[in-house]
């Protein structure tokens, strides 16, 4: 008979936050696999579990897979755990439960925390439609990308990001979404956990001058369509200029501001005109 495979949630900071099932999952199965056998392994020295840990991180995935699917088709049972959160969220266990489906076998999720929708929560921005793009690009070029593609999503924006590069993501946001409302949360159910809220300008400006720490989650209010009507050649003008003031060329930012505002190149240009010949 097969085993199971649990995706487990586990603690983003305050342990806390585990469940009692999850501790029973992880009492109870053949083997771990985790990101850093270290980090996992002080977890389970605190709730006093001695599980057999097996390393499986974006480095070893693909040989490790095999070797787990394998070893649950021996009739093993294995939990996987991120160093945080939950699993599969911004890691690579989703290859593996591709690889289990295709196999048919059963993966279950043991639930528990995650840093953006715990983020987002206490954001104070809406909550009814949420798009998570994971961590932002560590190169300008392809953060600046990324975040123009996720420019026109009608929901709240939600990355991860480090903070080291907080200052120069918050900038970029500024520069290819806008002045939009945005939350930066720090160092989730921690002792120094943090809400600092703002607009992007406004926020970018004051990370630039301070020291940050913790990991962060990035939560951003979404396009504001009713500024964003097609026959507001006003608005659109607006946003071509703050674009460009952000350093993106003329072309390029009314490339962008036309798919903002839900309209052709040609008649953003057309409606730039107008408001021009004003």
């Amino acid at each position: 008979m097969r085993g199971i495979i649990y995706l487990v949630a586990t603690p983003i900071g305050n342990l806390k936050d585990i469940s009692l099932r999850a501790l029973d999952i992880l009492s109870t199965v053949d083997a771990i696999a985790c990101e850093d056998t270290r980090h996992t392994g002080k977890l389970l020295n605190h709730f006093e579990l001695s599980s057999k840990l097996i390393s499986f991180h974006e480095h070893n995935e693909h040989s490790r897979i095999d070797e787990l699917i394998e070893l649950v088709d021996s009739g093993k049972s294995i939990a996987v755990v991120s160093d945080a959160g939950t699993p599969g969220i911004a890691d690579p266990g989703f290859r593996l439960v591709k690889k289990a489906i295709e196999r048919g076998i059963t993966v279950s999720p043991i639930p528990g925390p995650a840093a953006f929708v715990s983020a987002v929560i206490i954001s104070g921005l809406p909550t009814d439609s949420i798009f998570f793009g994971g961590f932002l690009p560590s190169r300008k070029g392809e953060r600046l990308k990324r975040l123009i593609e996720t420019a026109t999503i009608p929901a709240t924006l939600c990355f991860y990001e480090s903070p080291h590069r907080i200052a120069k993501s918050l900038e970029d946001c500024a520069q290819a979404l806008g002045d939009r409302r945005v939350a930066v949360i720090r160092e989730l159910t921690k002792i120094h956990e943090e809400v600092i809220c703002g607009n992007l300008f406004e926020l970018s400006a004051q990370f630039k001058e301070r020291i940050t720490k913790g990991e962060i989650v990035l939560v951003i209010d979404r396009n504001r369509a009713e500024t964003n009507q097609p026959g507001n050649s006003a608005s659109l003008a607006s946003r071509v200029e703050e674009l460009e003031l952000g350093g993106i060329d003329a072309k390029k930012a009314l490339k962008q501001a036309s798919k903002e505002f839900g309209v052709s190149r040609s008649e953003a240009y057309r409606l730039l005109q107008a408001e021009k010949d004003r």
